[in-house]
């Protein structure tokens, strides 16, 4: 099989960090090439410097395309090669159709005006070819994430694609909507389109790549070949982080103290379905020094709970009780909630956790900006002082508290976040997927600060889509299914199949 890409040697140098050294890739025609690496690792730089986000001349190294060598000033250049680029924040307008979304900017048109009539035809033709069942007209905004993925790759094929690259595709899908994304990319495939995949979800790489190339610290590592038998997630990981990875979990002294916080017959209704009760009579504990999981299937309710105990952001006509060390607590607001010891980690750092356009410094103390103000003034020094402890504490990687954190990978993002709130001091920390698209490194640091945590006496509520997750990190694990608990397994007694089981017996 022959090389459709190649890019030889490629540097990238941005203000005093080297992003890309001497990086080369081989992508074969017809293939699905995966890319592995760390949060940072320069993945989607070198993604850029392919798809002309960052032109020719403002790199070292060359890019070879269709055998010859490419030129890309701009992305309309790698785009007119057939390159098309998916990233992970989908590029749709979400008040327009799913037509004119495919073909803004490629309008079907003579002599000015659009050829709706045939514009509907090929936009049928497309959605029938990536299996999206909606009609060409139907605006964007009522499409759930999987489906706006869809719309995405048939607006690739409508540019006559040839090399299709996906960064974090399944990153924000349901385990369901993940497997029919990876189906789809098999059955273009044998279309002859050929995929680069960026992806930390190792199992979805095993299944789909035919060759991995792992990027650490900038450079190439590694590149693997699935049909030679040596893809294993711990082949991948090793070369990824840099060290075996045979313990994805940290040990820790599982010791439970005194209930810390208690939840009694807690009823949610949904904000605008009157008639939709989305949690239903729950009760449950946790204790100093104690990692609770909630495990449940995507619609489970699992969000709504954590979002419904803190200061209520979620829902309507919430009824039932919230006791801290065994005495009620007033939880109506946010604010309230905090000061009752209560923490909140959104699973939406970006929309919810952070103010992207602002500072660490910023950042870190948003939520406890009284410890760090003199009167209702902040002091900057103050301020400064609080983020780099922080920063320090958290192994943040940045050259500066002053670095916005829009420029930082996800997982140094997420450390912000669990530094945002730890510097309220809570008593209960409610964690909403802490882990989502971030890669193996990143994660066991996190694990690492949770199970600090938990030591320091802290209780820790976790909530993961990920069973071995919480297999791995968790004391006690509610099961939940249609906004009830079904369940509760101890730690020791947990494993995935009790889990599946106690979810499809109701």
């Amino acid at each position: 099989m022959t090389a459709l890409l190649e890019m030889r040697r490629i540097s990238k140098r941005f203000p005093g960090v080297k992003a890309l050294d001497d990086v080369s890739l081989s992508v074969r025609e017809g293939e699905i090439h995966a890319i592995c690496g760390e949060n940072g690792a320069g993945k989607s730089t070198l993604m850029k410097v392919l798809s002309g986000v960052y032109p020719t001349g403002s790199y070292d190294g060359q890019i070879v395309f269709g055998g010859e060598v490419a030129d890309f000033r701009t992305i309309r250049d790698s785009e007119a090669q057939g390159i098309i680029i998916i990233h992970q924040e989908l590029a749709l307008v979400p008040l327009l159709t799913i037509a004119e979304n495919i073909f803004l900017g490629n309008e079907r048109a003579t002599r000015g005006v659009i050829d709706w009539p045939e514009t509907f035809r090929q936009t049928e033709a497309l959605l029938a070819k990536v299996g999206l069942r909606e009609p060409p007209g139907t605006r964007v905004e009522s499409l759930g994430v999987g489906q706006q993925q869809l719309v995405e790759i048939a607006k690739a094929l409508s540019k006559n694609v040839r090399l299709l690259i996906l960064d974090e595709p399944t990153a924000a899908l349901s385990e369901r909507d993940s497997q029919a994304l990876l189906d789809l990319l098999l059955e273009l495939k044998t279309q002859g389109v050929t995929s680069i995949i960026i992806s930390h979800k190792l199992n979805e790489v095993r299944r789909i790549a035919d060759s991995v190339t792992v990027i650490r610290d900038g450079a190439t590592i590694s590149t693997i070949d699935a049909r030679g038998g040596e893809l294993t997630e711990d082949r991948i990981v090793r070369d990824m982080v840099g060290r075996d990875m045979a313990h994805r979990y940290p040990e820790r002294d599982r010791q439970a103290g005194d209930t810390v916080f208690e939840l009694r017959d807690w009823n949610v209704w949904h904000p605008e379905q009157r008639d939709r009760q989305m949690i239903r009579n729950l009760s449950m504990t946790a204790r100093a020094g104690e990692v609770v999981g909630i495990a449940g299937l995507m619609g489970a309710g699992r969000t709504e709970l954590a979002m419904s105990i803190f200061g209520r952001s979620y829902g309507r006509d919430i009824s039932g009780q919230v006791l801290m060390h065994g005495r009620p607590v007033d939880v109506s607001t946010v604010d309230r909630a905090i000061k009752a010891g209560l923490a909140y980690v959104t699973e939406d750092r970006k929309s919810l956790g952070l103010i992207l356009d602002e500072t660490i410094r910023r950042n870190t103390v948003l939520a406890n900006l009284d410890a760090v103000a003199t009167r209702g003034v902040v002091d900057d020094n103050r301020e400064t002082e609080v983020a780099e402890t922080y920063r320090r504490a958290m192994r943040i990687r940045t050259p500066s508290v002053f670095q916005k954190v829009v420029n930082l990978s996800g997982g140094n993002q997420q450390k912000v976040v669990l530094s945002k709130w730890l510097f309220t001091e809570p008593e209960l920390l409610i964690l909403d997927e802490p882990t989502r698209g971030i890669d193996v490194g990143a994660k066991y640091e996190i694990y690492n600060i949770i199970n600090d945590l938990s030591a320091a006496g802290k209780a820790v509520i976790m909530i993961s889509s990920e069973m071995p997750e919480l297999l791995g990190m968790c004391d006690r694990i509610y099961v939940m299914n249609e906004g009830r608990f079904v369940g509760e397994l101890a730690g020791d007694a947990a494993s995935q199949q009790a889990i599946m089981s106690l979810i499809v017996r109701e």
